[in-house]
């Protein structure tokens, strides 16, 4: 029996939605293709053993498994769920099959049937309500993140259990929901460190606040312990409030990087980001196999901070100009190129000699 489901891959910011096909017939083995990467081919493992500790079986004939667009790599452990709940489909375990369609499953199984959360929920959520879906099936943990997004209902989920209950209408889920704008302006002025900490050093307060003002980068310049990442960290108090879009944008990001906290929503201040002097080219500016925003995307809206300057290596303070002068970097590669978002204020302070 052929069953479909829906799942969603994240490329750059944006997300691309994944038919995950499932065909059990006679024969042996089971065989995954669509270019998985060995993340999502090791998931045979971990749904075998979430189905059969949930008191349902995997099956022993031929199951084949399509990930479409099949020239698109896939990556992560995001789609264990969808696989799981297309051969429970399709081995008749769940009723109502035609259902799954309606839905975008997302989600990495444990062996005792529990699900973990995903990066890029944020993205997947925007892309489901584009493609007017009737709703997202997500980890209880990435549900106020996708909960964000209006008129789509999102689904919370901890257990397998819970997702095949609700097919077979057995459970009813109620979907998440975030008033986005109260939580939003709510922890806009919420600081760890204020700009209002810092008694004296009135030169330095009025350059910062002009820099502040016009978004202009400065270089810091003076002995240790005169006071320059201490006023770099509090810059961030007095830029202007972010927009509920900057907002937006910046949490896409973080949710692509997977650097949300646990149950987070919007990203409400403006980043701080302060990389070490050792990292990387890649680091910086994103990249690898898999492309991920580097940091100076991280710092996109926000402040990205160099503490001792000249101690960087050059060339990664060169892949830096075309970034700074676009306000985006693009990444390329043989079969793709994605561009991240990489409007950031940049702020290094160096010692005199």
């Amino acid at each position: 029996m052929l069953v479909k489901t829906f799942g969603s891959a994240v490329y750059g910011v944006n997300a691309i939605t994944i038919t995950v096909e499932v065909n059990v017939s006679n024969g042996q083995k089971f065989f995954m293709v669509g270019l998985p990467d060995s993340a999502v081919k090791e998931s045979e493992q971990r749904i075998e053993s979430a189905l059969k500790t949930s008191g349902y079986f995997f099956p022993r004939t031929k199951v084949i498994v399509n990930l479409a667009p099949a020239d698109i790599r896939k990556t992560g452990t995001a789609f264990d769920l969808p696989i799981a709940v297309s051969i429970l489909g399709a081995t008749e375990q769940v009723p109502n099959p035609e259902k799954l369609s309606e839905y975008v499953i997302m989600g990495e199984l444990s062996l005792d049937g529990s699900i973990q959360p995903i990066k890029g929920a944020l993205p997947i959520a925007i892309q489901a309500r584009k493609e007017n879906f009737k709703g997202l099936i997500v980890p209880k943990q990435n549900a106020r993140e996708a909960g964000m997004v209006n008129n789509l209902n999102v689904y919370g989920v901890e257990h397998i259990r819970d997702v095949i209950n609700f097919f077979a209408d057995e459970q009813t889920l109620q979907p998440v929901v975030v008033n986005t704008r109260e939580e939003f302006f709510h922890a806009q002025y919420d600081f760890e460190f204020d700009f209002s900490d810092v008694k004296g050093q009135q030169n330095i307060k009025r350059a910062l606040e002009i820099a502040a003002a016009g978004s202009h980068n400065a270089i810091l310049i003076g002995p240790p312990g005169a006071g320059k990442t201490m006023l770099a960290k509090r810059l961030p108090t007095i830029l202007p409030p972010l927009s509920l879009q900057e907002a937006l944008e910046t949490t896409k990001i973080h949710s692509v990087a997977g650097k949300l906290p646990e149950n987070a929503t919007l990203i409400s201040k403006r980043p701080f980001r302060s990389p070490h002097h050792t990292i990387s080219d890649v680091a910086l500016v994103g990249g690898g196999g898999n492309p991920q925003p580097g940091e100076i995307s991280l710092a996109h809206n926000g402040v990205l901070f160099l503490d001792e300057l000249p101690e960087f290596k050059r060339t990664v303070l060169e892949v830096m100009r075309q970034p700074m002068e676009e306000r985006r970097v693009t990444i390329s590669r043989a079969k793709i190129a994605l561009d991240f978002p990489a409007s950031f204020m940049l702020i290094s302070s160096m010692n005199p000699c």
